[in-house]
Order: C-alpha cells, then sequence, then structure tokens
C-alpha cells in the first residue's frame, strides 16, 4: 500500500513510528492514536529485566496516560508480520477491529491488519 493512499493522521503514525526508531536506534519503532486523536509513541525496550515490542510499549504509554481506546496502531519493522502479542495489545484497548499498520524500514506501508 503506497503511503499516499493513507490519510493524513494514518501516514502521521507511520512517520511518528519511523522517526522513534531511527532516533533511539532500536529494531522498531511504533505510534498508536487515541480516541481523542492524541498519540502515543516509543520504540522497542531491551533491558536485561524488561523486553516489550515498540507497539506494546506505544499501547502502554497510551494506557498510562489515560487513553479510553486507539483509533489505529502503526509499527515500523524488519519483520514480516505484526506478531499475536503486539496484536493483542491493540485489541485489548483499541478492539478487534483497530487497524495495524506495518511498515518497512523505509516508512513504506506493507500490510494493514485488524488487531483481532
Amino acid at each position: 500500500m503506497s503511503e499516499n493512499a493513507l490519510g493524513p493522521e494514518d501516514r502521521k503514525i507511520v512517520t511518528l513510528a519511523r522517526s522513534a526508531r531511527a532516533r533511539n536506534g532500536v529494531p522498531e519503532g511504533a505510534a498508536v492514536r487515541d480516541e481523542t486523536g492524541r498519540t502515543y509513541v516509543a520504540g522497542s525496550v531491551d533491558l536485561d529485566s524488561l523486553k516489550l515490542s515498540a507497539l506494546r510499549t506505544a499501547v502502554a504509554m497510551a494506557v498510562a496516560s489515560g487513553a479510553k481506546s486507539l483509533e489505529a496502531a502503526a509499527v515500523v519493522s524488519e519483520a514480516g508480520a505484526v506478531s499475536d502479542e503486539d496484536r493483542a495489545a491493540v485489541r485489548d484497548l483499541g478492539g478487534a477491529q483497530t487497524p495495524v499498520l506495518l511498515a518497512g524500514l523505509d516508512g513504506e506501508v506493507v500490510v494493514t491488519v485488524s488487531a483481532g
């Protein structure tokens, strides 16, 4: 899917996810948009005592900030698919129909899946 085919709000979260990955020098970047339009951006966490994907970290940030639901999520990664655990985190907050955009390192969206 061409990034130009995305709406401006979805393009924004893909851009934010890509920027987080590059800025933090981590394997993945992610961003989620809550029901009010606020965005939460994160990179993957890899500590000895805590390992979280970028998407799960972004969802946790949204929850910790009081988000009640999610409108959309995006992850920038070399992975070929969105993991079941990542989709479950999005589903827990946003519901089964929440779209999850997976983009390559160039920011080009390669697939959109539902959280369900």
